[in-house]
């Protein structure tokens, strides 16, 4: 990747944080702004791209359930919504071109059905990153989200394999062999250790195993480290190949929205087509909402799941793409799908990060939509006689729980998002029950009850903690709350907002071996002569 590319991206992103934007806002709109200067993607940065791409589907591979797709809400869900978009967008196409609207009245009713097919997809880079920002890929609404996408990626998937006339070789039949692999694979990590053969190891399964061999024998190799994800989630450590992952494909994927804007030009015609394809999008965002209601999700989970979803897709261009090239369409079509695409992840971002405040202010309205019996993982949150809750069950929450349930006995309970973290503490007897720390449903019943009286938040990053304790002095809430910080520079944030006690992680686990060495060696240590001279002091 070039250096002017690499330093506008970073100044266009940094700007967009700035004013309250996710970065990948920024990358986009350098793209574009090289574009406007001339310059054009190149082989690299396509490279880039596409690592990204299967670095993040090999990562979602590594965090689902494969039951999470056998679900109504997501295979239902998912076919009924894509009909009826398929449908509405081919109605709204065809009434355009009948008024001779711009390039639209070019369109044949095949090149029609595969425009509308284009645009039915949501936007899996999109909604992966907008969902990890805010800590939200194990909530309920996080998962049903993913698992609608991955349905998406495989429909896209089957399209690309019949459309391109590509057909598997007899060898793909091979790749069932894959499945007898995993217990080999997963002595493999074991034996890796903690150190850089963790994300090596990802890689090597990813890419090579994943993407390689299905590329080898003709299949998609994009679905190839999907399903080598999937292989490999039920490993304990799968979440540790992730997070050593992380990093890693975030800067893949800036070559990713970096190459949507430099590949897009911006005629006024295809710019003016594209916006009016975001009139759809309420509609589109609007029938998610309505459809996983009616599969019993609370109003709650089913607006931030249609919000995550509130996009056009990087599919979208695929599908566009394979149109031009087999003469179904014009090459300006690729132009107006990326700008569509760009255009809703611009607008899909202030509107991802205000979703909460959104469904807070259209609660009320919204109350008729609630589902007359809800979904046995949307139950709402309840938590008994408890007076201590820990929010986050990871391993800083299982300790601190594990310390105030020893001092302060059964009004401690533990909550987390993920059903499976959740069950895990359930087996080994511990209070916990699954829930969403930024439930505002929740948070309002605690306004109401005032039960709890002290809250410690453990949650994986910055924004989730502050949505929580924002809502906690909002509604005047008058207990105490402590939270864990992952950086020393966030504690002062955190006590500026309000926060009775703020600690970063590393400090703490310091303080607590520090703390147990001296319970534990204490005796040992003054056989030895090693005494405190504090000790000494008031001894004399």
């Amino acid at each position: 990747m070039e250096p002017l590319f690499l330093g506008t991206a970073f100044l266009l992103g940094l700007a967009a944080r700035q004013v309250g934007l996710p970065p990948l806002v920024g990358f986009l709109a350098a793209g574009f702004a090289l574009n406007a200067f001339g310059q054009e993607s190149g082989p690299i940065l396509v490279e880039l791209s596409d690592l990204g791409v299967t670095l993040l589907l090999f990562s979602i591979g590594l965090k689902l359930k494969v039951e999470t797709l056998l679900r109504p809400e997501v295979w239902a869900g998912t076919s009924l919504h894509m009909a009826v978009t398929v449908a509405f967008l081919c109605l709204f196409i065809f009434g355009l071109s009948a008024f001779g609207v711009m390039i639209l009245s070019d369109l044949t009713a095949r090149s029609s059905l595969l425009v509308a097919f284009a645009l039915s997809f949501s936007s899996t880079v999109f909604a992966v990153k907008v969902l990890e920002d805010k800590g939200e890929m194990k909530t309920l609404h996080g998962r049903v989200a993913i698992g609608i996408l991955i349905m998406q990626d495989i429909i896209a998937v089957v399209f690309i394999t019949l459309s391109t006339g590509k057909v598997p070789s007899i060898w793909a039949l091979g790749l069932f062999g894959l499945i007898l692999l995993r217990p080999v694979l997963f002595r493999m990590m074991d034996k890796c250790g903690h150190g850089e053969l963790v994300p090596l190891f990802g890689l090597f399964a990813g890419l090579v195993l994943g993407a390689g061999l299905f590329d080898l024998v003709g299949m998609k190799a994009d679905l190839g480290a999907l399903l080598m994800g999937v292989l490999l989630a039920k490993h304990p450590r799968a979440g540790e190949i992730s997070d050593a992952l992380l990093n890693l494909k975030d800067i893949f994927l800036v070559g990713f929205f970096l190459n949507i804007g430099l590949s897009s030009g911006l005629s006024l015609e295809a710019v003016l087509t594209a916006l009016l394809f975001m009139l759809v999008l309420p509609i589109k965002t609007g029938l998610f909402f309505a459809l996983l209601t009616r599969f019993k999700l609370r109003v709650r989970s089913a607006t931030l799941a249609a919000f995550s979803l509130s996009t056009y897709s990087e599919f979208g261009l695929i599908v566009g793409a394979i149109g031009v090239s087999n003469g179904w369409l014009g090459s300006e079509w690729l132009a107006v799908i990326a700008l569509a695409l760009a255009a809703t992840f611009i607008v899909g971002s202030p509107l991802n990060a205000m979703s909460q405040k959104i469904y807070d202010a259209l609660h009320t309205r919204l109350h008729s939509w609630e589902p007359d019996g809800c979904h046995p993982d949307d139950v709402p949150l309840e938590i008994g006689k408890a007076q201590i809750a820990i929010f986050g069950m990871g391993r800083v929450g299982s300790g601190a729980y594990d310390a105030m349930r020893a001092e302060y006995g059964e009004i401690v309970i533990g909550i987390d998002s993920d059903p499976n973290t959740a069950a895990l503490h359930q087996d080994a007897g511990r209070n916990v029950v699954m829930g969403d720390a930024a439930d505002s449903d929740f948070w309002e019943r605690v306004k109401k009850d005032e039960k709890i009286k002290l809250i410690m938040l453990t949650l994986p990053d910055l924004d989730s903690n502050l949505a929580v304790i924002g809502r906690l002095k909002a509604g005047k809430y008058l207990g105490r709350v402590a939270v864990v910080a992952r950086y020393l520079d966030e504690v002062e944030i955190l006590a500026a907002a309000g926060a009775d006690v703020a600690v970063d992680t590393f400090s703490e686990a310091g303080a607590g071996f520090s703390g147990h060495v001296q319970d534990r060696l204490a005796g040992d240590l003054d056989q030895l002569g090693v005494r405190s001279p504090k000790a000494t002091s008031i001894s004399s």
